[in-house]
């Protein structure tokens, strides 16, 4: 019987194939009364099992050099977990009182944990119970004697490559062991659009479906499967005419993916001769060669906060100048924005504090990005020093997140002067003409942009968090999700003051957010007098397709025209006859 499921499609892209169940350990758990006596061995079987995973976190960290970036900062997040007392001591405390198997007693304590995660207001807070549960699923498979890799039930006969994991959630450990295989796709029950496996799918270039509720329980082993990552569809046992037409679909995508590799080396301009400059969006040094393999003729973000994340201390000055060292030596010349880190909000500097702190306030409006910096002059001068060090190696660029006020520029220019001046005391080198730049993403900030053009070097327009502050939206909330909208009359009003008044002043303007990568506003960035756009790797070659087929001076018009509307319905009609040439 033919049926279709509906979830949260988080990573693009269409995969076929045979259903490969996942089982979970915590779901085959029994409840075992223990003699007195081997209460002990039980505990040290307990221990014994966290030491292992432990030391097997540590190994899979040790070998994910070649894997996305995002998979070594999760091993951390789940190696934090396992030395937190909640979950290793209070497990202790249970099987002693009750007498109980540590696989039962750590299962009572993950439900009580997960209690309380459910509890948050904040959906990030609410999504890290997965991470507790995905943790207690690896020691609960080491105390069965499972350990290490997941345990799959795969449909005989069938090729790894047409195989799609069914799974209630993964793990990053999981998916660590997927990049050894070829799996077509992976689809969970639980998930949304900031949890761990969404992120990971989405680096992975992995389609994928999250959020099903019950996929589970209703596909059975060896089941033929339609996922489609871009509407959020999985059809099981579809008929014959619909699987024609996804194959179709399939054999047309892959077609545009090796059309547009020609592109790669060629040069980016419009129809009528305007030179357009993409650049690509990093997380850490390990996304150098993506960001080249994708096109990328500079750095234009590197989001530094991915190096202090999810660890119990801060990296010391010569930590990050090698970080730093490593992307412009790799870039080879070309140019690298990096932006001081833009910790606070979704990032937390401390992440063995209490979660509950956390909610008390909006941290999306809090001390974060530079209000955070110019309030830890130590931790800033370390880094300043440090991405200073590392531009004697090649062109740098210094990005200040978040900035509102004039008086935040002067504190942090004054910050930069007092780390080359501390540089210049120690004889160490750096770029003295080092440019420093601002993120346009506070509405006052592009409101009074004429502060920060006669103070900066360059503007990077932030559209994630533009969009979001406009219109008081947390895009991290799936249920205010569909409000989030690039093109409402104001975000557009914002944009285009802010590039029409960087044009006047001759200062460059970028923007980084995902709106630079998204192919279908393209033209319209373009029509607004945009030059130099900052994306994630894999979209480059999609925009600049967009970009030769462009005659930027045919758009300006229609764009302008485009400014003046206030309808979304009308909005959304004109994009749609500006992208239809």
């Amino acid at each position: 019987m033919s049926f279709t499921l509906h979830g949260l499609g988080v990573s693009a892209g269409i995969a076929i194939g045979r259903a490969m169940l996942m089982s979970h350990a915590t779901l085959e758990v029994s409840h075992l009364t223990l003699a007195p006596r081997l209460v002990e061995k039980e505990i040290a079987r307990f221990d014994a099992a966290i030491a292992a995973v432990k030391s097997e976190l540590l190994t899979m960290k040790e070998n994910t050099e070649h894997a996305p970036a995002e998979l070594s900062a999760f091993i951390d997040i789940h190696t934090m977990f396992l030395e937190d007392t909640e979950l290793v001591e209070k497990p202790r405390e249970i099987i002693r009182e009750r007498r109980c198997n540590a696989e039962w007693a750590l299962v009572q304590q993950m439900e009580h944990l997960v209690g309380q995660f459910e509890q948050f207001d904040d959906p990030y807070l609410r999504e890290r119970k997965y991470d507790v549960i995905q943790v207690v699923e690896r020691v609960i498979k080491e105390l069965l004697g499972h350990p290490g890799k997941a345990s799959l039930k795969a449909a005989k006969h069938t090729k790894e490559e047409s195989l799609i994991v069914v799974a209630h959630d993964l793990s990053p450990a999981d998916t660590i062991a997927f990049k050894d295989h070829r799996f077509a796709s992976f689809i969970t029950d639980v998930g949304g659009a900031t949890s761990h496996t969404a992120i990971l799918a989405r680096s992975m270039a992995i389609p994928a479906v999250l959020g099903l509720e019950n996929g589970r329980a209703l596909i059975r082993d060896g089941e033929q499967l339609i996922v489609d990552g871009m509407r959020g569809v999985v059809i099981v046992n579809p008929d014959p005419r619909v699987l024609e037409e996804y194959r179709l679909r399939m054999e047309q995508i892959e077609l545009e993916k090796n059309q547009l590799k020609r592109l790669k080396t060629s040069r980016t301009v419009s129809l009528d001769g305007i030179d357009i400059a993409l650049h690509a969006n990093i997380e850490l040094p390990g996304d150098v060669p993506d960001a080249l393999e994708g096109g990328a003729e500079g750095i234009g973000l590197f989001r530094t906060e991915f190096l202090f994340l999810n660890r119990g201390d801060m990296p010391d000055e010569q930590e990050q100048f090698e970080a730093y060292k490593k992307v412009v030596k790799g870039m080879a010349g070309r140019p690298v924005t990096i932006r001081t880190f833009d910790l606070g909000a979704d990032k937390d500097l401390h992440p063995e504090g209490t979660a509950g702190d956390r909610v008390k306030t909006n941290p999306a409006l809090g001390r974060r990005a530079i209000r955070l910096s110019l309030s830890e002059p130590k931790m800033f001068q370390t880094q300043l020093r440090a991405i200073l060090r590392a531009s004697r190696y090649g062109p740098i660029k210094l990005l200040i997140p978040m900035l509102a006020h004039a008086h935040e520029i002067d504190q942090t220019l004054a910050a930069v002067e007092q780390a080359k001046s501390s540089l210049r005391g120690e004889k160490i080198p750096f770029d003295e003409n080092t440019q420093v730049g601002g993120m346009i993403e506070i509405p006052a900030a592009a409101l009074a942009v004429g502060i920060f053009l006669r103070r900066l070097d360059f503007l990077s327009i932030g559209t994630n968090d533009l969009i979001q502050y406009t219109l008081a939206i947390d895009r991290a909330d799936e249920q205010v999700a569909s409000l989030y909208d690039p093109l409402h009359p104001a975000v557009l009003m914002l944009l285009a003051h802010t590039i029409s008044n960087a044009e006047k002043a001759g200062i460059p303007v970028s923007v980084c957010g995902e709106t630079a990568g998204d192919p279908k506003l393209t033209r319209l960035l373009l029509g607004m007098g945009l030059r130099i756009f900052s994306m994630h790797p894999s979209q480059i070659l999609k925009v600049k397709n967009r970009i030769l087929k462009s005659d930027v001076s045919e758009i300006a018009p229609n764009v302008r025209k485009m400014l003046r509307l206030d309808e979304p319905a009308k909005l959304r009609e004109a994009l749609e006859k500006l992208n239809a040439s």
